[in-house]
């Protein structure tokens, strides 16, 4: 068990929250009860995980995607309205980690998501202000651009949307999960051979071709269950809590 203060402390501090420019607030964006014993972990603190938490009688939720973004209207009405209700009326904490858990050298989208597809990490690339936001490293072996679509299928349960902007093998790649497809440039600019993102814009075909490298978008939420559920693990460890990670089906 550990208190609601004292778990917010340590996943700011953990986190760096204070030191990152971001969207949305990060941290405690919700609060509940004070004691918490068990935390239930989700890419987006949608309706849907706010059920589950509730059945599994959850102190605590932890988001990649919280709430209270920059540019949404904040009146508290219709589904945001039908979110926070119930989780008030629930005492139950909502934590939300966007760009900090991106960036995080440890337990963070970007990290998690190279472990996973067994990709050599070498580096990271400052993008508009928030560093390591970029990621770069390469593969054990140069492979075509068919097989490493099917190494993505495999690993993370998606077909993703291939441009081959060449038809050279693939040995150096970057990366940036979720919605980072605007990010092309800057990793074509690294001399990479490919660049791995969650989704694609209509512009992200020419700049591909045109930029001669391989694009690959794996699906947002696919790109950003690891960094979550690695974060909850590790919390759960620190202080002996009970956790689990609920990953509800998102084909975006």
């Amino acid at each position: 068990m550990i208190t609601r203060h004292k778990l917010q402390h340590y996943l700011d501090d953990l986190l760096q929250t204070t030191l990152i420019k971001d969207y949305c607030p990060n941290g405690l964006q919700v609060e509940g009860k004070d004691k918490i014993k068990k935390i239930i972990s989700g890419v987006t603190a949608s309706q849907d995980l706010i059920d589950v938490a509730i059945e599994q009688q959850a102190d605590a939720i932890l988001v990649h995607h919280g709430y209270f973004w920059k540019g949404e209207n904040p009146c508290v009405v219709g589904m945001k309205q039908q979110r926070l209700q119930k989780l008030l009326a629930n005492n139950i904490n909502l934590f939300a980690f966007h760009l900090p858990l991106d960036v995080h050298m440890q337990l963070g989208n970007n990290v998690q998501l190279a472990k996973q597809l067994n990709i050599i990490h070498k580096g990271t690339k400052e993008i508009d202000g928030v560093k390591d936001l970029l990621h770069y490293g390469e593969l054990s072996d140069a492979i075509s651009g068919d097989t490493f679509v099917q190494h993505l299928k495999t690993t993370l349960q998606r077909t993703p949307l291939h441009i081959a902007g060449n038809g050279a093998n693939i040995k150096t790649l970057a990366w940036c999960t979720g919605g980072a497809q605007s990010f092309l440039q800057a990793a074509a600019a690294l001399g990479v051979d490919a660049y791995l993102t969650g989704e694609a814009s209509e512009q992200t075909f020419h700049e591909a071709r045109e930029n001669n490298i391989h694009f690959f978008a794996a699906g947002h939420h696919a790109t950003e269950r690891y960094g979550i559920y690695a974060l909850g693990e590790h919390v759960a460890a620190e202080f002996q809590l009970q956790h689990e990670f609920i990953d509800l089906p998102n084909p975006i």
